[in-house]
């Protein structure tokens, strides 16, 4: 077993759920289960670190290669935490192997690219080969819901280009869509539902506040639009209100997720939702909206010219080929790129196994992930 598959079956067998709802077992939430063990990881390779903390049980963790005469500083990143095992047919944390897949929860999104980045780093470290770049191996926490993590890295830790860890079956991503979150909330006044009259239903309000976001989302998708991301769009995905079938609502509340494109600034995006549902859509009574739980901007692949470049080179020469594309999901490299950090996005797996029942990455892409950007990196000194 090589050590980047070794790190990888490690990895996998460490719970590190999101605790993004309340109902996930406290023996598989957080990732400091797996902050642990890379910090031991870094220690045994006798590389300076520091951990970050972000949260209760929640630390990036951060290891350093400075080499004498390097000009130009690499961060590779990758988040620990995975999301929620429900519904899993493998075993979420047995990191079977068969043949040539490693099965379990975060296996592919995104611990098989998190293992590539720690076997290039750990060889690096070991072999110091000439003309390499100084590299940062930066993994950061709540990647997979409000991205607390990342900002922290991004205040904290520079560098000089970065790549990012997601399954992009060894191709680069250069651009991705943004988004914002937001919970917004009707009331009304409460009574028995056999006089409704004598209330304010806040759930019929809401009604009228989903037709509004339902003709926004048209608007949106009519009127912004990137040549590389395609519209701009909105989505309600949760609904929630109400205490009882005989008494009418004083309180709904509904999620959404709003997706941006280039150009568009997350802590804007909100006034022009207000302004549709006040002015176009006829909303005539009070409803709140609260501040984003997450505010992400797109990644506009401007800026990382070169070290798409530099990537593809070092593609190329391990497999031959590779492509340069876009995708609508968002990633820490939006983070990343917005500190100032020309970021892209890159690692083995596809992208369709992430999240899923099954997962599974396949090691030999692990292998060839890490070859590539330990080629990168001899790249960039």
């Amino acid at each position: 077993m090589t050590e980047t598959t070794r790190l990888l079956r490690d990895l996998v067998a460490l719970p590190s759920v999101n605790p993004m709802r309340a109902d996930i077992p406290a023996d598989i939430s957080f990732e400091h289960r797996v902050t642990d063990y890379l910090e031991q990881f870094f220690r045994t390779l006798g590389v300076p670190y520091e951990r970050q903390p972000v949260a209760p049980k929640r630390e990036n963790i951060v290891a350093r290669l400075n080499l004498l005469g390097a000009k130009r500083t690499l961060m590779l990143e990758a988040h620990q935490d995975t999301v929620p095992v429900d519904g899993m047919i493998v075993e979420p944390f047995g990191a079977k192997i068969e043949g040539n897949k490693l099965y379990g929860r975060g296996s592919c999104d995104i611990k098989g690219g998190m293992s590539a980045m720690l076997g290039c780093f750990a060889r690096l470290v070991r072999e110091k080969p000439k003309g390499c770049c100084n590299v940062i191996m930066a993994c950061s926490v709540d990647e997979e819901c409000t991205m607390l993590g990342v900002i922290e890295l991004a205040k904290r830790t520079k560098a000089d280009f970065a790549v990012v860890a997601e399954p992009t079956n060894l191709n680069i991503v250069h651009a991705h869509k943004g988004v914002v979150r937001w919970n917004l909330t009707t009331t009304g006044r409460s009574c028995h539902s056999s006089a409704p009259e004598q209330g304010v239903n806040a759930i019929y309000r809401m009604g009228k506040v989903l037709v509004g976001l339902e003709q926004y989302a048209a608007h949106l998708r009519a009127t912004i639009r990137d040549p590389l991301l395609g519209p701009a769009s909105i989505s309600a995905g949760l609904i929630e209100g109400g205490v009882s079938v005989n008494t009418v609502p004083d309180r709904c509340k509904i999620a959404i997720d709003r997706r941006l494109v280039s150009g568009e600034m997350p802590d804007e995006a909100s006034g022009h939702l207000l302004t549709y549902l006040k002015e176009k859509a006829g909303i005539d009574f009070p409803f709140e909206l609260t501040s984003p739980s997450i505010r992400m901007p797109a990644l506009s692949g401007k800026g990382s010219e070169e070290i798409q470049k530099l990537l593809g080179a070092a593609i190329d020469a391990e497999r031959g080929s590779h492509t340069v594309h876009s995708v609508p999901y968002g990633t820490d490299a939006a983070t990343l790129a917005f500190a100032g950090i020309p970021s892209v996005v890159f690692g083995p797996g596809d992208i369709a196994k992430a999240h899923t029942i099954d997962e599974w990455v396949p090691l030999d892409e692990v292998e060839m992930a890490s070859n590539i950007l330990f080629r990168l990196a001899c790249s960039l000194g």
